[in-house]
């Protein structure tokens, strides 16, 4: 029998269509890993709905699901990966830059490990901070090895984001006594509250980004407007440090930030991500 060029057409559309279905399917069911612990014991999951299916293995690596399951309200959830180091970037929205000019290149700082809080515990503000404001921040998730790699190549270095909150503390960042370093404007314990997903197979580059103070949104952003993309920022930081699996590098708030106080409700809701969110104590 006889195809026509139409019916071929037809045809392979149809199979394409199918392959995506399905590749998108997996990508699904694979996309949001998640590290919960359970009865004193911490593992790693995927998360469909309510559900977290436990994994073995190497999250960055081979890895495999076991016929465990966990209801999402049974479990504890931790921030999503153990990292080697934490980077972040300072103005990299437009809109948080008021009028100064534009960076010519990614400006990086470092955060200390001790700075990670779980989704759901507490921002706590030390005694001393005078004003201490939200960040809310798309967090890239290195997944491999990397160092001196290409923008192309960064790609296939990330291995999902996660939502972040960059807490700093004015006084100390830019006050008059202000630090040679922000060490403990961005640093200070619970300072880098991380999570509540790792999201993976997704677009990074068009993400609605969304922080909300007590319920009301204080910043709304797509990630579309970084001033450098999340392969641009692997590539440039990769030339000199060398990234690790499971690193997370937040990527810079937008718009203005605000203070927080004793009592407030933090959230950073990344859409395909989660929301992050955390109650704000005193020490």
């Amino acid at each position: 029998m006889k195809i026509t060029r139409r019916q071929a057409l037809t045809s392979f559309a149809t199979i394409l269509g199918v392959s995506c279905q399905l590749k998108a399917r997996k990508e699904s069911a694979d996309s949001l890993y998640i590290r919960f612990q359970k009865e004193g014991k911490e593992y790693y999951g995927i998360l469909e709905s309510d559900v977290v299916t436990q994994i073995e293995g190497d999250i960055f690596g081979e890895k495999k699901r076991l016929d465990v399951k966990h209801q999402l309200n049974d479990i504890k959830v931790l921030s999503p990966c153990s990292p080697t180091k934490i980077l972040a970037l300072a103005g990299n929205y437009r809109s948080h830059l008021n009028d100064s000019s534009p960076p010519k290149k990614p400006e990086v700082f470092y955060k200390p490990i001790s700075a990670l809080q779980n989704p759901r515990d507490p921002i706590v503000l030390p005694k001393e901070a005078e004003e201490v404001h939200y960040e809310g921040e798309l967090v890239i998730v290195i997944g491999q090895k990397s160092r001196r790699i290409s923008v192309v190549d960064a790609e296939k270095s990330i291995f999902g984001v996660t939502c972040g909150n960059d807490i700093s503390e004015r006084i100390w960042q830019n006050g008059p006594q202000k630090d040679v370093q922000w060490w403990r404007a961005k640093g200070a314990d619970t300072f880098s509250p991380v999570g509540p997903y790792i999201a993976s197979g997704i677009n990074y580059g068009n993400l609605m980004m969304k922080t909300r103070l007590n319920g009301q949104t204080v910043q709304e952003v797509s990630t579309a407007e970084l001033i450098f993309d999340c392969p641009t920022v692997v590539s440039f930081i990769s030339q000199y440090v060398t990234l690790m699996p499971g690193d997370l590098i937040f990527t810079g708030t937008s718009g203005k930030t605000g203070p927080l106080n004793p009592g407030d409700k933090v959230e950073v809701e990344i859409e395909g991500v989660g929301v992050l969110q955390n109650n704000v104590i005193s020490s």
